[in-house]
């Protein structure tokens, strides 16, 4: 089994691609409602929300375990990786978001910037864009605050302008079931400070840098001038773990041969109250999703 979690209900957009990608992969997700949003919340808050439900996926069975979520990938992967796993559950993998996304970007993987000629992208879908100049990046502001999409890209593509724009509001839109009307004005006006913000430049392609924000993808497009590249976050980080079951398949489990298909045949846990996450994640989806109490 492969874990996948996110604060709310962002990292079903993830888990949707997933399940869609590689369709005999058995996914369990789970999400922290209990906690969310966790873009506005400090450091210390995000990496102890996440590595405690990191464990209980990994006490549920899941070897490896997908962070869905741009603000605890940013955050709290790095650390995990290198001080917590190694300790606590040494044969066991955390993956996020952010390195296959960059790696969309610029064309350029994540071991390239310690080569003195980069390596393209072997899969020719891994690549979102082309030649792009400058990126426009929506993110929650503790993503924004880590300047990671901007360093990261710069150090394998220094030709490319980032600039980016704190959405402080719409995660907890998302989250709490507002308005399509209320979300679309909140999106207008963080559309409008960063093009503000581009000093004249001409926005060649827009990342929404939270995996919520694909759940409102058509409220950015009615902001987005035609001949401007949306770049799909879940796709490249399907088509990244597609890459990574190839190298490493111990992690890929039993195939699940259930009659079920996509997220129906995941199981939902979520920290928050379960019939009123389900609720909610069933209006934004427009079907019904079941979730449940953690065990235990």
């Amino acid at each position: 089994m492969i874990g996948v979690f996110d604060s709310g209900h962002g990292g079903l957009t993830i888990l949707s691609e997933l399940c869609a990608t590689l369709p005999q992969q058995k996914f369990i997700y789970l999400a922290d409602h209990a906690h969310a949003p966790y873009g506005s919340r400090p450091g210390p808050e995000i990496y102890e929300f996440t590595r405690c439900s990191v464990e209980r996926l990994f006490e549920i069975g899941c070897r490896l375990v997908i962070l869905a979520c741009n603000t605890a990938s940013t955050i709290a992967l790095h650390r995990l990786q290198t001080e917590w796993l190694a300790t606590h559950w040494p044969k066991n993998r955390i993956l996020g978001v952010i390195v296959p996304t960059i790696e969309a970007i610029t064309g350029v993987t994540w071991l390239a910037r310690h080569r003195t000629v980069p390596e393209r992208v072997g899969h020719v879908e891994r690549t979102a864009i082309h030649a792009p100049r400058v990126v426009g990046v929506f993110a929650t502001p503790a993503t924004v605050r880590s300047q990671v999409y901007p360093i990261e890209i710069a150090r394998r593509a220094p030709r490319i302008r980032v600039v980016q724009q704190a959405c402080r509001e719409l995660v907890g839109q998302i989250e709490n079931g507002a308005t399509r009307k209320q979300m679309a004005a909140t999106i207008k006006a963080d559309a409008g400070e960063l093009a503000s913000n581009l000093g004249g430049d001409r926005l060649d392609a827009i990342l929404l840098g939270c995996t919520h924000f694909p759940l409102v993808r058509d409220l950015f497009e009615a902001e987005i001038d035609d001949g401007i590249d949306l770049v799909s976050q879940p796709r490249q980080v399907a088509l990244a773990l597609v890459d990574y079951l190839q190298r490493r398949p111990e992690f890929a489990g039993t195939p699940d041969g259930g009659a079920a298909t996509g997220i129906d045949k995941c199981t939902l846990f979520t920290s928050g109250d379960p019939a009123d996450v389900s609720m909610r994640a069933g209006q934004l989806f427009g079907r019904s999703l079941a979730f449940q109490a953690l065990p235990g």
